[in-house]
């Protein structure tokens, strides 16, 4: 994965260490581990580890679950600090272990810390540094998977056009990696190559080529010698796709290198319309659920029912939580998500490592806290039971006028529903709500009492429990459809003023006037969240991005349909002409 990056560059690095050093020198020689040749030092420095690896690799991978990645650092470009995370310090991985972890992936971009010429050397201290990290983890008793990234794209991705460079580079690469790591204990597994992409290449070219390299990958580390010899070697399929064609190309390569010790890995970002918010996809439904239940059930067919372990090496929502921003995904919407991709993990026998870009997603660095706790709970609760969850997160009240009552679907998820709760207040069944084959009922009555004076935005929060797993929470909320107001500006800064009255927006519709698609996403007429549109509630505003703007056609309007969470619509009309915008509400 490609994290957001950030614009502060300094470097950050350990001290030299003679192993490394080494190492380099014997590449630059000519001479690989597989010469018989290895430093003294390197083969005695051996970080300690707490863990026995069990002999079966299913068993092996199976004890690291669940684990975590160390995103936007190692695999920074061109350097650990440079997109925006601090160095990493020994605290992190004690922190991480103390908060159930068993593993951590470590992502490695080389490229700018390697000659790109032969013999392509890595920079001795980079090598010395990637080690301290490595064995910091290792220190802390975590499995660590180490990897060639960002690699990917900013040089093996050329394969197509330049193969033999790109495989010598790979090779010389693989070759520096298992020198200088070839004393670690088996608790470290090597991961050939992150999300491998080839340019201009047809899909069976790509599958091609990403078998060569897994192939070649495979004959370097094996040859090296030491704890190399029965490594866990970990393989992608290609752009790490969990799609049936990729793991069939990746199945018949593990096959073929007839070798126990061998490890599946995919990536899994859910359902595309759902992660980013566009097509429609705001809710975690039917659609978003089947391609999560499907793509479990390809990893488990493919691999784990032929007693070859997986390792999802990363999984999320794209661009989420992201807390520069607001949130794409609506929340319980994601906790559903997250919920789920625990469960069917854990149903398919499937090793899960949440990926992290850094301090403004999950784990602050700085602080060595979560930045959402909340949301962190319900991904760790995810690791060993089910929560119950409803249709949404919140009810809708008007600001005026009588109140009736709401209706939401409970998710029991195989647990059962115990009630509803105001703090350490139960509600009165029958009297509050009432439940019908999973039809959860809030009575005007109730609502009346919770909505309190109406002000708009949340005025009562509820938790529905469940016989197991974390509470769900519904937000008693008071508003009206929002009201817009006319506009103009430019293409490079626009924003339409908004009253929100309390709602919450869900989806941006474009379209001309004759009834084709408009903006950047010309292929559906809902435009993505955060990248055509975006609200600012603080100040009022729906902000619509110049990437959108410049995508208009000049002169021809666009109408605009917003749509709120509490299903609300507001039209609203639009048009660019040259580098002015002007807005509209009829």
């Amino acid at each position: 994965m490609i994290g957001t990056r950030h614009t502060a560059h300094h470097r950050s690095r350990g001290p030299g260490r003679p192993t490394a050093l080494l190492m380099a020198l014997l590449v630059v020689l000519g001479l690989s581990a597989g010469t018989g040749f290895a430093s003294p030092e390197g083969m005695a420095r051996q970080a300690p580890s707490k863990v026995g690896v069990p002999a079966r690799a299913m068993d092996a991978v199976a004890a690291m679950q669940p684990s975590w990645n160390l995103g936007n650092t190692l695999d920074a470009v061109p350097d650990e600090t440079s997109w925006g995370n601090p160095a990493v310090t020994k605290s992190l991985f004690d922190t991480l272990r103390a908060q159930g972890f068993r593993s951590v992936r470590i992502p490695v971009t080389w490229a700018d810390h390697q000659s790109a010429t032969a013999p392509y050397t890595i920079d001795p201290t980079f090598m010395s540094r990637v080690e301290q990290v490595v064995d910091w983890a290792l220190a802390d008793g975590l499995y660590v998977v180490l990897n060639v990234h960002h690699d990917s794209w900013e040089w093996i991705s050329k394969m197509p056009t330049d193969h033999d460079n790109v495989l010598a580079r790979f090779n010389a690469t693989w070759t520096q990696i298992s020198s200088a790591f070839r004393a670690e204990p088996r608790t470290l597994l090597f991961e050939s190559v992150n999300e491998p992409s080839f340019d201009n290449a047809t899909d069976a070219q790509k599958a091609e080529f990403l078998n060569e390299l897994n192939t070649s990958f495979h004959t370097v580390v094996r040859s090296s010698g030491g704890e190399n010899a029965s490594r866990l070697l970990v393989l992608p399929t290609v752009g790490c796709t969990p799609s049936q064609d990729f793991m069939d190309a990746l199945s018949t390569t593990i096959g073929a290198l007839h070798d126990s010790n061998l490890v599946a890995t995919v990536h899994y970002y859910s359902w595309y319309p759902f992660s980013v918010n566009i097509a429609g996809g705001t809710l975690y439904d039917a659609a978003a659920q089947k391609d999560l239940n499907d793509a479990f059930a390809r990893m488990h067919d493919t691999f784990v029912a032929k007693n070859i372990p997986v390792y999802l090496g990363e999984y999320g929502l794209l661009s989420y939580p992201d807390h520069n921003h607001p949130d794409r995904v609506e929340r319980g919407e994601a906790l559903k998500y997250f919920e789920h991709v625990g469960y069917a993990a854990r149903a398919a026998g499937v090793t899960t490592a949440l990926w992290d870009p850094g301090t403004f997603a999950y784990l602050n660095r700085e602080t060595l806290a979560w930045t959402d706790p909340a949301l962190f709970a319900w991904i760790k609760s995810s690791w060993t039971t089910r929560s119950g969850t409803a249709s949404f997160d919140k009810v809708f009240v008007p600001k005026s006028g009588p109140i009736t009552a709401r209706t939401l679907t409970l998710n029991p998820n195989g647990t059962q529903f115990r009630g509803l709760w105001q703090g350490s207040t139960q509600l009165a069944p029958g009297q509050d709500y009432t439940v019908t084959d999973n039809q959860l009922t809030l009575t005007a009555r109730a609502l009346t009492r919770l909505a309190g004076d109406r002000r708009y935005g949340v005025n009562a929060t509820l938790q529905a429990r469940f016989s197991r797993g974390l509470p769900w929470t519904i937000d008693v909320t008071t508003s009206d459809t929002p009201v817009l107001s006319n506009a103009t500006g430019t293409t490079g800064s626009f924003a339409l003023p908004t009253q929100y009255r309390g709602d919450v927006l869900a989806a941006m519709e474009a379209k001309y006037a004759d009834g084709t698609n408009a903006g950047q996403a010309d292929w559906t007429s809902y435009q993505e969240f955060n990248r055509a549109f975006s609200p600012d509630y603080p100040g009022g505003t729906i902000i619509l991005t110049p990437d959108f703007l410049n995508a208009l056609r000049d002169s021809q309007p666009v109408t605009l349909t917003f749509h709120f969470y509490s299903g609300a619509t507001v039209t609203y009309h639009v048009t660019r002409s040259g580098g002015s915008v002007t807005g509209t509400t009829s």
